[in-house]
């Protein structure tokens, strides 16, 4: 009944949101994953379709962690430790470091939204080259700050003068995806350092390295060539690329442990989960675990480097990618390019009015999708 006594029908009625939402929540675009291959099944009623699409390492996790997992199920029924501190003891060990410069989260990501939850306040900026990781605009407004995008250059490569020049006194963090998702290109950690000698030290650089295994090592180690020199420079790693561990969801990030206590004050209880720490704890301490897992990286990093070879004798032009994918600039040709591919079971990552980003997979997948892109694409 309305204040009149009277029934309203509900054609005439406006529909009221349900709560409050935060104006920065309600802008906030919304994070898109790489499509399932079931998914494109049944949009294109095909069967047998592969995905290329999330950069997940298509061999599995070594024996040892998996192992190790199944064990630790049977402790399901009990709370893990919530700090995980022996994944933090053995990265620490690991890398060389004091356990206050380490801490972990439900893979890197958490732990970005974990920094900016420590740090950004509504009205203050981040700077990052653009195009990047996509969660780094949502971590950023959800917090209303803004996220302040610095274009990449003509080569698909970071311009770290003009990342430095947009540093203002409102900018709390600079994200760095290096080697850098979607375009698969890194910079050098001395490129790095010139950029942190040239804005403030209360500025936080993060360093996000989740596709490290697989890049050139002659760019550098920020662990070790960064860390001991800049206070305000932080390194995110993750497990789920190299060990396999997509699904598990566990990321870590070395960083001055004052940085590390911030984003421990963020961090959920019982974030990273006991499995999790199991797997990441054969992963360290398994020198069988390790070996699996460097051959995987290996055969990865062999087929990159022929798949890339094969679309630029085709006449694609393909930037120099250091992750586990590679990055095609289509411009406006992107979703016909990408629907084209779906419809006949190649499921890839499209960045609508950019490009694609195709993950590498095994042999089979990788030899179906460049047959296939054959089929429905040429060069411009």
């Amino acid at each position: 009944m309305g204040q009149t006594g009277t029934v309203t029908s509900p054609e005439s009625q406006t529909p009221a949101r349900v709560g409050r939402v935060r104006p920065a929540v309600d802008a906030l675009p919304a994070y898109k994953p790489g499509k399932a291959a079931e998914q494109a099944e049944r949009e294109h009623n095909i069967a047998e379709a592969i995905k290329l699409a999330s950069n997940e390492n298509p061999y599995p996790p070594p024996t040892a962690v998996v192992e190790a997992v199944a064990a630790a199920c049977r402790d399901g029924n009990l709370y893990c430790d919530h700090r995980a501190t022996a994944v933090r003891e053995a990265l620490a060990d690991r890398l060389d470091l004091a356990v206050e410069q380490v801490t972990v989260g439900a893979g890197s990501v958490a732990l970005l939204y974990q920094l900016a939850t420590a740090y950004m306040d509504p009205g203050d900026e981040a700077v990052t080259p653009w195009i990047s990781f996509e969660a780094y605009p949502i971590s950023v407004q959800t917090m209303g700050g803004t996220l302040v995008k610095v274009p990449l250059t003509a080569g698909h490569a970071f311009d770290l003068d003009s990342v430095a020049a947009a540093v203002t006194e409102r900018t709390k963090l600079v994200f760095l995806a290096t080697p850098n998702n979607p375009t698969g290109t890194a910079v050098s950690t001395a490129a790095v350092a010139r950029l942190a000698e040239s804005i403030p030290g209360d500025v936080v650089v993060l360093v996000d390295e989740a596709y490290r295994e697989f890049a050139d090592p002659a760019l550098g180690d920020p662990v070790v060539d960064l860390l001991a020199h800049f206070d305000n420079v932080a390194v995110a790693r993750t497990f789920s690329k190299a060990y396999g561990l997509a699904s598990l969801r566990l990321g870590y990030v070395m960083a001055h442990p004052e940085i590390v206590s911030a984003i421990d004050k963020c961090l959920i209880p019982f974030n990273v989960n006991g499995l999790a720490q199991a797997a990441a704890l054969a992963a360290l301490g398994d020198d069988g675990a390790a070996a699996e897992a460097q051959a995987n990286i290996d055969a990865i990093k062999v087929e990159r480097g022929r798949v890339a070879g094969a679309l630029a004798a085709d006449g694609w032009d393909i930037p120099d990618s250091q992750a586990n994918f590679v990055w095609m600039h289509l411009g406006a040709r992107t979703d016909d390019v990408c629907i084209a591919l779906e419809q006949r079971g190649v499921v890839v990552r499209p960045f609508s009015g950019v490009g694609i980003r195709v993950t590498i997979g095994t042999p089979a997948q990788n030899d179906r999708f460049l047959t296939t892109l054959a089929e429905v694409a040429h060069p411009a």
